[in-house]
């Protein structure tokens, strides 16, 4: 690893993901990306008697699907390295048990599931480890109780909330095998602009991930043409919009490549007009990297990407203190192998 410019890392051996899956809930399975994921659970109690317990269970599946996918066992995993939106963290730590893999917990909020693969790409290229697993989840309802209301309070809500997505990412990253590889990776640096609306999520990550892309270009040298695909992970209607506004008055035009957000695409918002501005949560890059946007990768549709995770860093305390939302995103560069262009 190599540290490029002010907040990048260049990963020299360019490590593989060699396996990765997806598990979601029914919401999702029924949206325009459902055919990319692994399994599509048909019910949100996900065959548990509690929220949380579902969405521990997602992670578990997600994360044992994606070692049958690399090929390896549970034994042969060095590290797992994993994180979500609960009170301590509760889904990835609890999952860690029946994974078995020495553990680091990490917290980005929604920004985990690029936290996680970075830091995995990195303990594996610096020759920390052959094999390491990154992987997050999120559950609609657990994010609902203890961020917003209960599900069944039934409040309404502003035209700028989100609909936090059911459904769990994992990857292993390996020094071995055949894979789309890591590149590079941004890390960011926290942003509040003093939104304080815990309904609006996509105008407080915006500067963030406005933030980290600028960082991404001026560090590695790199403009939005050199990718066929950046994204964004949970912006949505009203972020995404907010973003690219931002980066013109930076000067930088993202009209040069695709430029998409993980919340828009997982959803189709005119069938699915529950979802509101678009999809958000842990899951949610996470599920659209690891199933859709590396199986385009694998077919050839995609040779170089850029995914761009945000996450508010808010909590229930904070909120009712009156704070503002710190926000963070994390980028990592993905390439297609290259014997396979």
């Amino acid at each position: 690893m190599m540290l490029t410019g002010l907040q990048s890392w260049e990963f020299k051996s360019k490590p593989a993901i060699i396996g990765a899956a997806t598990v979601v809930g029914p919401e999702e399975g029924q949206g325009p990306l459902s055919g990319d994921f692994d399994f599509v659970y048909d019910n949100l109690e996900i065959d548990e008697k509690t929220w949380e317990k579902a969405e521990r269970k997602l992670l578990e599946h997600a994360s044992s699907l994606a070692l049958v996918h690399a090929g390896i066992s549970r034994e042969e995993l060095q590290f797992f390295i994993g994180g979500d939106l609960m009170n301590q963290i509760i889904s990835a730590t609890f999952a860690a048990r029946k994974i078995g893999a020495p553990y680091l917990g990490v917290f980005g909020a929604c920004s985990t599931s690029m936290e996680s693969l970075a830091l995995a790409a990195l303990i594996v290229d610096a020759g920390g480890a052959n094999y390491a697993l990154a992987g997050t989840a999120s559950h609609n309802c657990t994010v609902e109780k203890q961020f917003r209301y209960p599900t069944e309070y039934g409040s309404q809500k502003p035209l700028t909330a989100q609909y936090t997505i059911t459904g769990s990412g994992a990857a292993v990253v390996s020094s071995q095998g055949s894979g789309p590889r890591i590149t590079h990776a941004t890390i960011g640096r926290v942003q509040d602009l003093g939104v304080k609306d815990p309904f609006n999520m996509g105008e407080a990550m915006a500067p963030a991930a406005a933030d980290t892309l600028v960082a991404h270009f001026r560090d590695t040298g790199r403009g939005p043409e050199d990718y066929d695909l950046i994204v964004t992970g949970d912006l949505a209607a009203v972020g995404h919009a907010i973003v690219k506004d931002v980066l013109e008055q930076d000067g930088v035009s993202m009209n040069k490549t695709i430029f998409n957000d993980c919340g828009l695409m997982i959803y189709d918002r005119d069938k699915q007009p529950f979802v509101i501005a678009g999809g958000s949560g842990c899951g949610c890059s996470a599920v659209v990297t690891y199933g859709h946007i590396l199986k385009k990768m694998k077919k050839g549709e995609l040779n170089r990407v850029l995914v761009v995770a945000t996450g508010a860093l808010l909590s229930p305390l904070s909120y009712q203190q009156g704070e503002s939302i710190p926000c963070i995103a994390h980028a990592v560069a993905l390439e297609r192998e290259e014997g396979l262009r």
